[in-house]
């Protein structure tokens, strides 16, 4: 009888698993259908790969990855850097569905010398691999601007489209521009500048571009000493002004010692989620930020940070070509580059370039932020919500919460309110007004009990949804008051306070118990949002007393009458000014007014009490 399906690949895994090297090198999954759907690396081949199938994995994207290996195909290599360098080759080549995706959506322009006779210079945002040379890209379009103008003050670089062959310029094809005109271009394309004049100065704009500018200096210092010398002054000032405008540009584009050069530097942060990381690249020259780039990676499995940033090390490099002997990283890896060295700074100059990378790196993640919240602004608000949940350890997101108010004036016309914000917006509908029936005088946890009391009693009756998150607008004896009255109705609902200072103002969110403060910074999106919640329920619970207070106030011998309603009262009000003026009026004016169904209302009351008097 055959084996089940299931069972011959299971063996035929097993056995590809058994025979792999104990060797550095590659490995991919294929699925039924032959697609590459994940490529990997590994120091010992057998050992990685075994880890898939050796053990449970939990419910996730490694299960699903697992689930749908039908084949196993490797490549060995000689050294672990060799299949870092083979893996992003290949990964960046199939694009795997289980592998992390490089989110490289943005083309940043790059500085490119055109592959020609007389080589222009120019922005662009198109690689054409024609033989010319490019240098970015730069993701800080001030820095490449700032460089471009430096090389044409420096320089007269032509800016022209023409085609300058050596036949062209023979033949006399062309004639000078504007351009020579104001010495921005020493007319090579009449003969008045010569090829080789030309390409020395693109081999130092070459240098400049690669960040080498403290050569370039030392050059044109070296070249003004010696026009010097020979008595050419003229000549001497105006290599001394390129020599002046190279060290007014080294001097602010310098960030430390220009002793550190060569050094490439890298960080990362993850999101909120830990669905995306943002890796930051700094190449440093005699001191300077030569090359500087933020790129994001879209997780499909659990990587970790060491992964991801092995992964965008080997990236990076190789982008940029870059050849540098030290690295400066946040934390130790798991990693070995060829005559490379890996440098974690806790101070001095090194320090402060991680911690510039770093700082990069966690603007460009707030950027990145900002981006996606104002094409889906609930993104905003679930962020936030996840912000009170990680700050609390609460069990589950609080989509819904409650918040609750006292108001009144010496114990006259207590009230309550509670506002609902479900998704972190004002559910209107579900706010509720109370009138404080059990108290006397003004006992604000007396009436904080009864009102919470009478809603989640309610709510438990009616089988009514129940918040995810309490808060008391007061300090910790409101919330013992609630957790009192939560505690004996059984229910399991997390309590948090907003306590204020002295002046009024919220200043911290108190939650557990006993409670403790939860460090709130003020101005954060979640604070403002925590004050919103706060302010609201103020509102509406003082409204609700002011109106309560007014009614009273204002309260008249109409509204003992049955059928005549608020909106009756206050057009008679309006129309006699007053009660006596009303009941001296007669039936047809009362009905002018209100009509005739209530004048016969009003008949009827004031007749009795006339009635009533004549007895």
């Amino acid at each position: 009888m055959d084996k089940d399906p299931e069972l011959k690949l299971n063996d035929y895994l097993r056995g590809i698993v058994l025979n792999l090297p104990e060797s550095p090198g590659i490995y991919q999954y294929l699925n039924d259908e032959g697609t590459i759907i994940y490529v990997g690396k590994a120091k010992n081949l057998k050992r990685r790969v075994s880890s898939y199938f050796n053990r449970e994995h939990g419910p996730g994207k490694t299960r699903v990855l697992v689930s749908k290996i039908a084949d196993i195909r490797y490549i060995v290599v000689n050294t672990e850097e060799d299949a870092l360098l083979l893996e992003n080759n290949l990964i960046k080549k199939y694009k795997p569905r289980y592998n992390v995706l490089l989110k490289d959506d943005k083309t940043y322009p790059s500085i490119c010398i055109q592959n020609e006779y007389f080589p222009r210079i120019f922005k662009t945002r198109r690689i054409i691999r024609n033989g010319s040379t490019y240098y970015g890209p730069y993701s800080h379009l001030p820095s490449m601007y700032a460089v471009l103008d430096l090389i044409k003050h420096l320089y007269p670089i032509r800016t022209c489209n023409l085609n300058l062959s050596p036949e062209n310029i023979r033949a006399g094809k062309f004639n000078v521009c504007l351009e020579y005109h104001i010495k921005n271009c020493a007319g090579p394309c009449i003969g008045k500048q010569s090829h080789e004049e030309y390409l020395k100065n693109i081999g130092e704009i070459k240098e400049i571009l690669k960040g080498n500018t403290r050569d370039v200096e030392q050059m044109l210092y070296q070249q003004m000493q010696d026009l010097a010398a020979e008595m050419k002054f003229e000549e001497a000032q105006k290599v001394k002004e390129k020599y002046l405008l190279i060290e007014n540009y080294r001097s602010r584009s310098e960030v430390v010692s220009n002793v550190l050069h060569n050094i490439d530097v890298f960080s990362i942060e993850e999101d909120a989620d830990e669905k995306a990381a943002f890796i930051n690249y700094l190449h440093i020259t005699n001191g300077a930020v030569n090359q500087a780039f933020t790129f994001e990676y879209k997780k499909r499995l659990e990587e970790t940070k060491e992964e991801l940033l092995q992964l965008g090390i080997i990236e990076m490099r190789e982008r940029y070509k870059s050849q540098s002997c030290e690295i400066i990283v946040p934390f130790e890896l798991n990693m070995e580059l060829k005559d490379v060295t890996f440098t974690i700074p806790q101070r001095g100059d090194k320090k402060k370039l991680l911690d510039l990378s770093i700082q990069n790196v966690k603007q460009y993640k707030v950027d990145r932020l900002k981006q996606q919240e104002k094409l889906n602004p609930e993104q905003r608000t679930t962020r936030l919500l996840k912000e009170i949940q990680q700050q609390l350890h609460l069990d589950r997101l609080p989509l819904r919460i409650e918040c609750f108010d006292n108001s009144n004036i010496q114990g006259s016309d207590p009230v309550a309110g509670c506002v609902v914000f479900a998704k972190g917006k004002p559910s209107k509908k579900d706010y509720r007004k109370y009138n404080i029936k059990t108290v006397e005088g003004p006992d604000d946890y007396a009436s904080m009990k009864e009102v919470v009391w009478r809603r989640y009693k309610r709510a438990v009756e009616e089988n009514t949804p129940l918040p995810d998150l309490l808060i008391t607008d007061g300090g910790k004896g409101q919330m013992s008051a609630v957790k009192e009255v939560v505690d004996d109705l059984g229910l399991n609902i997390p309590i948090a306070g907003l306590a204020k200072d002295n002046r009024h103002r919220t200043n911290e969110l108190l939650f557990g118990f006993p409670p403790q403060s939860i460090g709130l910074k003020q101005g954060t999106p979640l604070f403002n949002l925590l004050t919103r919640i706060q302010d609201e329920v103020h509102r509406y619970a003082i409204t609700f007393h002011r109106d309560k207070r007014s009614k009273r106030q204002t309260a008249s011998e109409l509204d003992e009458i049955k059928g005549i309603g608020e909106k009756t009262k206050n057009t008679l009000l309006k129309e006699f000014k007053s009660v006596k003026r009303l009941r001296e009026a007669t039936p047809q004016e009362w009905a002018a007014v209100v009509g005739e169904a209530k004048a016969r209302i009003l008949q009827e009351h004031f007749g009795k009490q006339k009635d009533g008097a004549q007895q």
